[in-house]
């Protein structure tokens, strides 16, 4: 088989078309999911390269650790140094790349508590929450909404029914729009730091 306009073909040396490089999904072998995402890293350009993995996490088709585990398997892989540093962030419940941009840039520093990402709470007779960026000791969850998941008058319902229900825990929530986190990241940092030093009181 060779490449062709629209289509790339890669071949790999002592490759088998069967276990445990190969699994049947709907009848057909297919290259196991973490070796591809691995292995499409430096094909793509460099802005396009973050979106299937962190796509493939937040689905829960695989795991930071997997993909780790395949990566060791390719030592030569071409800037496998940004690959394993965002496996790092998404192993530590980064789940978008506003996450990942307030993990670097908002959410670290002197005086930031130690976070919790993606933490699970249930409140309301069962509902379960995952709290993008949470400060126990104070109780507050801060929300990073992005632009286009959070822009809709039926979104925005979502999230205030959802802010209620987490209140009634004691928990206090905080959403910072894409924006304010882009374009203010220093006035952020010193909202989030007057908000937990006011909840410690």
């Amino acid at each position: 088989m060779r490449s062709r306009s629209g289509l790339t073909v890669h071949h790999r040396r002592a490759f088998v078309v069967g276990p445990p490089q190969v699994v049947v999904r709907g009848g057909e072998p297919v290259v196991r999911l973490e070796r591809s995402l691995v292995e499409s890293w430096p094909l793509l350009p460099a802005i396009d390269r973050p979106a299937p993995l962190i796509r493939a996490v937040n689905d829960r088709w695989t795991n930071a650790d997997r993909i780790t585990t395949a990566l060791d398997e390719l030592p030569r892989l071409t800037d496998r140094a940004a690959l394993r540093t965002l496996l790092t962030k998404l192993a530590t419940g980064c789940r978008s790349q506003l996450e990942i941009w307030g993990h670097e840039h908002v959410f670290v520093g002197t005086g930031m508590p130690a976070f919790r990402r993606q933490q699970m709470v249930r409140v309301g007779g069962g509902r379960t929450f995952y709290l993008d960026v949470y400060a126990g000791r104070e109780r507050v969850d801060f929300e990073l909404d992005g632009a286009a998941s959070h822009g809709s008058p039926a979104q925005r319902e979502i999230d205030l029914r959802r802010d209620a229900l987490l209140a009634t825990a004691g928990i206090q929530v905080v959403r910072f729009a894409h924006r304010r986190l882009m374009c203010e990241p220093q006035q952020v940092r010193r909202e989030i730091l007057a908000i937990l030093d006011h909840r410690r009181r």
